[in-house]
């Protein structure tokens, strides 16, 4: 279903809904509590996918086109809500809204690392969307803040409860550059235990399912000291007013899950420590995550309009909370829906947009709430789905969810073992263990070898040696992944062995070995032991003691296997040299998380063999511990390769290496070659195979490159030696046989590539061949007369770029050519709807937008000249061509 705005109005009336109006601040409702208020919160997370040993995530098939979920998520999600359309009945774009700007929201401090590399632009258009907000509302910025790493609070100890928040507050203060006046706790799930650790923490609110609420009543005052509590337990609660709810000193019993109803907290209040709670519409909330209302605007708006109360008081807060994933991933187009409601339908009906710290700070609550003992947004039996077979998440299937309990108990065990290394050997490093750990969020935040510095100096006993900063930094990333390896999304599905459980386990298995390294500890056998209770429901696997031996340990990577990635990644990075020309490569690199410094490399070609040997130290640069190692590696052609690794022992013995093996080498046998290298290294040797996914993948494709060219030239020629036969079956409307089509397909497909790789070089030296334009037009032709689908990813990718290039010359390079910029810019776009590759002109969009009402406008009424308004007309025209609606601007020109 395709998400409309409903649009009926043009774009000079939506940029007039969108302007800031200056009432009178007795009625303005962003200042005095009155009136109807919507607040829309997203809550954006995704699982942690880094790999625990590269900090990177490989490459997931699943997710294909895409790199991975995160990256096909964001194409659909995040950075279409920070450039949210809104289109006219033309289809034509009006306006792009930045929907983080209107909405509440909070993003995973795990995910927010992951867009501020992947894509800086999304990124600040986030932070930025937080100080417009906070601008609009009086100091109240949209963005609140999310337990770290999404962990199940009431299942987790008093510390790191403690962390989880502390960790929570810095990301979030190191982003927005204010502290958080709300937290979302992962799966809203919550008890006393909880709230007194988020009032500690200076946490001023929380935002709750209705369903969590056990019983609520108005806050005694002096007319009525002893006002009658209202039982709410069946998600009855009124979602339209805040609520305090009082840490009473009972109700630690009551949190407790042995607790019952019976159990009822003192009267008093004064001097209690508080915390303020929001509880979203429940049936509002789950139509936008399952119903069609959120593919309309208008039917959007309506929905949350009958939600308002008629009783006449002075203000409300209609308030809905979802995945923001919702937004254009799980509802594809949505995000325009939610645009237009911001802009349009919302104050059409006189409702303002706000946030939960916003209403809050207009209207302080004034009723009291107690909640149910332990609860959760997602599961009816309190937070049983992280622990215990309670059948949520089956999806109504026959598989069981008993490996839950022995999951969350072999964990628990490791935490504590960890807990006593971490203490045991801490101390004698850290002048406070625990509060190093709080603070090494600000590590997490900026690995910078001076801020590491200034975080030992600061922390530590005494001076520490190298070795002793490394073992610092170790117990750190233990603690670090002992926290990680209680990620909620392990539990929450049907099957241990989904990634989901997966990657927990590799965070376990990454805090046992760093266990081990500091203190020489063997958990790993008590932990295994403990997963083989936990029976999965794939037959394969058995139980979690096999998940861990055939998925986790098959994942660890060690610096030999970083070096032989380096060792055989570099035979395609460089030049092949005689014996008389080794080739020195540049002295540092980095490979994912470490940096390899080269003390030596030499490389030597011989017949068909190439062999190279090289002097490696590794640093990762998240411990700082390293190797000083010692690799050759031996292309036999193709796909095989023999690589070999040892500790470096000195110059003198790495000298004789080199001698023996390039001696080895001039006998142009791979046998001799390879029989010198096992007498030195010994048996243990690398591959291909054994190479970081990502880098295989780009090798392997290097190494079909010759034989996919010969192909491309193969087929092109079948091609042309049977264009006459494939034009007589089309004109007798014959279906064209397949080894034709085909041959004629992958011949055009080839010839489009070749063409946009002359184009790219000619944009490059700043040029632009109407040859190649031309060509461009005939092979679209070509294959719209053959009806041929052209399947060339990549061209799609190089026009789309292309096109933002020149648009970007055509606006911005004062020393370009107008008119030639402009005519090569159309016919470039034409060329790619032509071709039919299904190319996305958003990028351009977004460019042409920026400048549209604050350079192109104001020149539609200040031209002097009949040329210059001519040119202004040319670039409105190429506005239309861009798909925005330009409309208006033409009638204002002369």
């Amino acid at each position: 279903m395709t998400s409309t705005a409903e649009l009926p109005v043009s774009s000079g009336a939506i940029f007039k809904l969108n302007q800031d109006s200056q009432p009178d601040p007795d009625q303005d409702p962003l200042k005095k509590a009155q009136g109807v208020y919507i607040t829309v919160h997203g809550h954006f997370y995704q699982p942690p996918r880094e790999n625990p040993y590269l900090d990177a995530i490989e490459r997931q098939p699943s997710a294909s086109p895409f790199h991975d979920w995160n990256e096909r998520i964001h194409w659909e999600c995040y950075r279409p809500n920070a450039f949210a359309r809104v289109l006219n009945d033309r289809n034509e774009l009006v306006g792009i809204v930045n929907n983080y700007e209107y909405m509440s929201f909070n993003i995973g401090p795990t995910l927010m690392s992951w867009l501020e590399r992947y894509d800086v632009e999304v990124y600040q258009r986030i932070l930025e969307a937080d100080v417009k907000s906070s601008q609009r509302l009086h100091g109240h910025g949209n963005a609140i803040a999310q337990v770290y790493n999404h962990i199940i609070m009431p299942l987790a100890n008093e510390r790191d409860k403690h962390t989880q928040i502390r960790w929570g507050k810095e990301d979030f203060k190191s982003r927005f550059g204010r502290d958080p006046q709300g937290i979302w706790l992962a799966e809203t799930a919550v008890d006393y235990a909880t709230l007194e650790a988020l009032v500690k923490e200076g946490i001023q609110f929380i935002v709750l399912a209705p369903s969590q609420a056990l019983r609520c009543r108005p806050l005694p005052h002096q007319d009525d000291p002893h006002p009658q509590w209202q039982e709410v337990g069946g998600s009855q609660i009124d979602p339209t007013r805040p609520y305090r709810c009082y840490l009473k000193p009972s109700l630690s019993i009551a949190s407790s899950p042995l607790a019952t109803t019976k159990s009822r907290p003192s009267e008093s209040i004064e001097g209690l420590p508080y915390i303020d709670i929001f509880f979203y519409d429940g049936p509002i909330s789950r139509d936008m995550g399952f119903s069609d209302v959120v593919y309309s605007s208008s039917h959007f708006a309506g929905r949350v309009g009958a939600a308002v109360r008629g009783d006449h008081r002075p203000a409300q807060l209609i308030s809905v909370a979802t995945d923001g994933e919702t937004f254009g991933h799980h509802k594809k187009g949505t995000e325009k829906t939610l645009a237009y409601a911001f802009i349009g339908e919302f104050p059409r009906h006189g409702w303002t947009v706000t946030n939960f710290a916003h209403y809050l700070s207009l209207n302080s609550p004034q009723w009291e709430v107690e909640l149910k003992s332990v609860t959760a947004w997602s599961c009816a039996h309190g937070v049983d789905r992280w622990q215990d077979d309670c059948g949520c998440g089956g999806e109504g299937g026959v598989w069981h969810q008993k490996w839950r309990r022995p999951l969350r108990n072999a964990l628990n065990w490791l935490r504590d073992q960890l807990i006593e290394v971490y203490e045991e050997y801490g101390r004698q490093l850290f002048r406070d263990p625990w509060l190093a750990r709080d603070e090494y969020i600000q590590v997490i935040r900026d690995r910078s070898p001076a801020n590491v510095t200034r975080f030992l100096s600061r922390h530590q006993t005494h001076k520490l040696t190298a070795a002793e900063q490394v073992d610092a930094l170790r117990l750190l990333e233990m603690q670090r992944h002992a926290l990680l390896m209680y990620t909620s999304c392990g539990w929450f599905f049907e099957e241990i062995s989904r990634p989901e459980g997966t990657q927990i386990l590799r965070y376990a298995s990454r805090a046992l070995e760093l266990a081990g390294d500091v203190a020489g500890v063997q958990l790993e056998k008590g932990f295994i032991k403990r997963l083989s209770l936990a029976p999965s429901n794939v037959e394969h696997f058995k139980h979690g003691a096999e998940i861990y031996r055939q998925l986790v340990l098959t994942a660890q990577i060690g610096f030999k296997q970083v070096t032989a990635h380096y060792a055989i990644t570099n035979l395609f990075n460089s030049q092949i040299h005689t014996p008389d020309a080794p080739k020195q490569l540049p002295d540092q690199k980095r490979v994912y998380c470490y940096s390899a410094n080269q003390l030596d490399y030499q490389m030597q070609r011989m017949g068909s063999l190439t062999l190279a040997v090289g002097h490696l130290k590794l640093v990762s640069d998240i411990t700082w511990e390293s190797e000083n190692l010692v690799f050759a590696v031996l292309h036999l052609g193709g796909w095989d390769f023999h690589c070999c690794i040892q500790q470096f022992t000195g110059r003198r013995d790495y000298s004789h290496l080199k001698e023996k093996l390039f001696t080895a080498l001039e006998q142009a046998s791979a046998a001799q070659v390879i029989l010198a290298m096992t007498q030195i290294f010994g048996d243990q040797t690398f591959s291909l195979q054994n190479l970081l996914a990502e880098e295989r993948h780009r090798i392997m494709r290097l190494l079909s490159q010759e034989t996919l060219t010969r192909l491309d030239q193969l087929y092109t020629q079948a091609y042309r030696d049977n264009y006459g036969v494939i034009m007589a079956f089309h004109r007798d409307e014959l279906e064209v046989p397949q080894e034709l089509q085909v041959a004629a397909e992958i011949a055009l497909g080839y010839r489009c590539m070749m063409t946009l790789r002359a184009l790219e070089q000619d944009i490059a030296e700043a040029q632009l061949s109407w040859n190649h334009l031309g060509e461009l037009g005939a092979i679209a032709t070509e294959a719209k007369h053959l009806r041929c689908r052209l399947n060339v990813p990549e061209a799609k990718q190089i026009l789309e770029q292309l096109i933002v290039r020149l648009l970007w010359q055509l606006l911005y390079d004062a020393n370009g050519s107008f008119g030639a910029d402009m005519q090569r810019l159309e016919r470039l776009i034409d060329v790619g709807h032509e071709l039919n590759l299904g190319i996305s002109l958003q990028r351009s969009q977004e460019l042409y937008f920026s400048c549209l009402h604050s350079q192109i406008a104001p020149l539609c009424t200040t031209q002097d000249t009949e040329a210059d308004t001519n040119q202004v007309r040319q670039l409105l025209k190429l506005g239309q061509k861009l798909a925005v609606d330009v409309t208006p601007l033409f009638s204002k020109l002369p």
